[in-house]
């Protein structure tokens, strides 16, 4: 049996490798494949270093029918990381193909970044500090949080999470999610309205849903004119929840005050004029990137591996 580590993150962590090791000790004839060069995985290149391998770790890789047709021993994938876009479901059930994948395991590490984010942003911490480094010296202001109404779409595990760490600073919260969640105890002190109704009241919109059919795009110019001048939009979830076309717009006009992206579409982004804008603060997808978030991951992925469903038990992630 193979096992192939498409995750630079997973093969340089020798505690998760060692791990990995470990819970195939007793199988003489396993051989372990890690993806030691640091290489960002695709297309051929992705299939080449899968080959004939049985079982996959992958992160961010894109697996879909061309993958999965070259690699036909593939069978069981355990995932590194919460998200399940990156991986054809649909393809998987047809060439059944199992996945072995938790969600929320890095729900803490997220949520601190998203509050630091959000300072970030309204404070404008990184503008002074590119100021400093041209050589200039000024003060610069903006909102508190505790004085924010904070916008939570999506009250999953990184919501709900976010939710508890906002609540002393004593913001007023607002969530928004696809379920009804009245009468749930997370929900005292914190209310669920819609999708517009959030829009419309927040200083700060957080995005925590998955890049699915009816929620990638969602953020687009329309909605951007709906949200308040004086208003942020922080993203940790999905790149492609955003068009950044619309948002560049949005900040080079000062439509909105701000926003912050740790995710993009595609990594990395090839935009260097948003980038640019002094108005956004961009992160390398670092929210899941903790050192206790990286070693909860690749145990969950590690136990992907034997504990695993048929892909269309994740079929509300289409």
């Amino acid at each position: 049996m193979i096992i192939a580590v498409t995750s630079r993150s997973f093969s340089k962590n020798p505690v998760l490798t060692s791990e990995l090791r470990a819970q195939f000790e007793t199988d003489r004839d396993v051989q372990f494949r890690f993806n030691t060069q640091g290489r960002s995985l695709a297309g051929t290149e992705l299939i080449e270093f899968i080959g004939e391998a049985s079982r996959a770790i992958i992160a961010l890789e894109i697996i879909d029918d061309s993958i999965l047709s070259a690699c036909p021993n593939l069978k069981i994938i355990g995932k590194y990381g919460v998200g399940l876009n990156n991986i054809d479901l649909e393809a998987c059930e047809r060439h059944g193909v199992q996945i072995g994948w938790t969600p929320g395991v890095n729900r803490q590490s997220v949520a601190e970044m998203c509050v630091a984010l959000m300072i970030s942003v309204q404070r404008r911490l990184f503008e002074s500090n590119r100021q400093i480094l041209n050589g200039s010296w000024g003060q610069i202001s903006g909102p508190q949080l505790s004085s924010s109404t904070v916008g939570i779409v999506g009250f999953g595990h990184v919501g709900r999470s976010l939710a508890r760490l906002l609540t002393p600073f004593g913001c007023t919260i607002l969530v928004n999610d696809i379920k009804d969640f009245t009468g749930d105890p997370e929900l005292d002190g914190i209310e669920q309205v819609g999708f517009d109704d959030l829009v419309r009241r927040s200083d700060i919109i957080s995005l925590h849903v998955p890049s699915t059919r009816l929620t990638r795009g969602m953020i687009d110019a329309a909605l951007l004119e709906r949200m308040k001048p004086t208003a942020i939009l922080v993203n940790t979830a999905r790149g492609d929840l955003v068009d950044n076309q619309a948002l560049k717009q949005a900040l080079q006009t000062g439509q909105i005050y701000g926003a912050a992206l740790d995710v993009f579409n595609p990594e990395p982004p090839l935009d260097t004029d948003l980038l640019q804008l002094p108005n956004l603060v961009s992160t390398a997808h670092l929210g899941g990137s903790s050192h206790e978030a990286i070693l909860a991951m690749g145990r969950a992925a590690i136990r992907g591996l034997s504990e695993h469903r048929p892909a269309r038990h994740f079929e509300e992630y289409l």
